[in-house]
């Protein structure tokens, strides 16, 4: 087995640690500096801007494929919400009117008897 003085894979390590550390002072060093603060928000709003130019192009291009676009659809989303909360809601005073109303309730997915009962015909022997 070879010695830490020859060890190869001991070098290395040593070399890649000074490397590290060398490059995290250089790193410190440069974002303290103002120049480096207003090279970061530079590229931030160019990165913003550009974003901005993409969404704008898919908007077209949704709209040219007539698609909806993500705002379209998160406006329907929440539309349909609303829209569930209300019939729910209905929902509610319905089974509350019926059972005041005192009618015979008939649980949930039990079948009612077809209706094949016609009305009496009038008088006059027209059906109503």
């Amino acid at each position: 087995m070879a010695d830490k003085g020859n060890d190869p894979l001991a070098l290395w390590q040593k070399t890649i640690g000074e490397m590290e550390k060398k490059l995290n002072a250089f790193a410190n060093e440069a974002m303290t500096s103002p120049e480096f603060s207003k090279l970061m928000n530079n590229a931030g709003g160019i990165a913003a801007g550009t974003q901005m130019q993409f969404g704008d192009f898919m908007g077209k291009y949704l709209l040219m494929m007539n698609l909806p676009s993500r705002a379209q659809m998160v406006d329907l989303a929440e539309r349909l919400q609303t829209i569930d909360g209300q019939v729910n809601h209905i929902k509610a005073l319905l089974q509350q009117m019926q059972k005041s109303s005192g009618a015979p309730q008939s649980p949930p997915g039990v079948p009612r008897p077809p209706r094949t009962r016609r009305p009496p015909p009038s008088p006059s022997g027209e059906r109503i």
